[in-house]
């Protein structure tokens, strides 16, 4: 009897423990757009149903334990099949599901319609970072782990957004209806922000579609909530929302500066110019694995500074970069970097710490074997 009520006093504390966190702050967010606002809205009246239903039967159960306990002479009642009750607990369980699952359903066919958007954004999943390419407008960018790897390890001090932060955010217009195609290249993830009441799987193979429409211009942080391997949890994700005449000067840049990229296949590039470039594009997309030094995280992960086999291979090293090692974690990046970007990072893995092979990449011969 004694364990009896105490787990029943635990099922009434857990409810009043949940009331004093929301008062706390730490209730789900209400977000910025109409969808998060219904879907808080739905989370609040369900709760608090649910805070109803369990005052109710665990006072009546409270009552009756001590109304009718044994030392003041209680005698248990006999009755059975009793039709009415049987009606009630089957019938007042039931109207309470129906009245939940009618506004929820509405508010999920919500969720679930992407028609009519004035924007499309493709996201990939990748091995630990985004990919995001605005369908139809030629601007793509990978967004990786903004996070310093010595703030990490602690040499640095790290900051307020700590493992939430990134070098490239995803910028999207306020009051617009953005449509995501959401997959993946390798394994599943899943891109959550909270504040937008957006959490979609990115499964290899498989395109799943969300959408969004921002209210209010700001910066909304999440991250990847399905663990797809070692750095996880450095999988953040940015979101930036703009005025509409803001984020049009913005896309309007970006694809200058891709048609810009674009000409640059067709020039000869300095071997400072690929080193500089290559080391951008090494410490964005290739650190987290190699290591900033190129020391790799054997066996997963091989060392590049000092990798002589690879050096002494300069096609080889090529092949492996543009498409991959099937069978292992290394991915392809023909479909993730533009020909400068593959021909940069290679010059600057052949030719730094130590390797010194003195070769160079042009984006030319990158392009070229792409077309084939």
């Amino acid at each position: 009897m004694r364990t009896f009520i105490v787990w029943m006093a635990g099922c009434l504390v857990v409810p009043l423990m949940t009331t004093l966190a929301m008062a706390n702050g730490w209730n789900m967010p209400v977000g910025v757009t109409d969808v998060s606002r219904e879907v808080h809205s739905l989370h609040m009246t369900i709760f608090w149903i649910c805070v109803v239903i369990g005052v109710v039967v665990f006072g009546v159960m409270f009552y009756s334990l001590f109304r009718f306990r044994h030392s003041k002479g209680a005698k248990p009642a006999h009755f059975h099949e009793n039709t009415l009750v049987e009606v009630l607990w089957t019938a007042v369980p039931l109207l309470i599901l129906v009245g939940m699952a009618v506004p929820a359903t509405a508010t999920l066919k919500k969720m679930y319609d992407p028609s009519d958007a004035d924007l499309d954004v493709m996201i990939t999943g990748q091995q630990w970072r985004w990919r995001y390419e605005y369908l139809g407008e030629d601007v793509a960018f990978t967004s990786n782990l903004g996070t310093s790897r010595e703030a990490i390890s602690g040499a640095e001090e790290r900051g307020e957004h700590y493992l939430l932060e990134v070098d490239e955010p995803l910028v999207l217009p306020v009051g617009r209806k953005v449509r995501f195609l959401l997959t993946s290249d390798d394994v599943i993830h899943s891109w959550w922000v909270p504040d937008l009441a957006v959490k979609q799987d990115t499964i290899p193979g498989f395109v799943n579609e969300n959408w969004v429409r921002i209210n209010e211009p700001g910066i909304y942080r999440g991250q990847c909530a399905e663990l797809c391997g070692m750095d996880h949890g450095f999988m953040p994700i940015v979101v930036q929302a703009m005025e509409g005449e803001a984020f049009d000067a913005w896309l309007a840049e970006r694809k200058e500066a891709a048609a810009q990229e674009a000409q640059g296949v067709d020039r000869e590039w300095s071997m400072e110019e690929l080193m500089a470039r290559g080391k951008q594009s090494y410490d964005a997309v290739c650190a987290s694995c190699h290591q900033p030094d190129g020391s790799g995280n054997p066996p997963a992960f091989p060392a590049l500074a000092g990798n002589q086999a690879l050096m002494d291979d300069r096609e080889r090293h090529i092949d492996v970069v543009v498409n991959g090692v099937s069978g292992a974690a290394m991915p392809a990046f023909r479909s993730t970097l533009n020909p400068v970007e593959i021909a940069a990072v290679i010059t600057y893995e052949r030719n730094a710490w130590g390797n010194d092979t003195g070769d160079l990449v042009q984006p030319a011969e990158i392009a070229e074997r792409l077309a084939d």
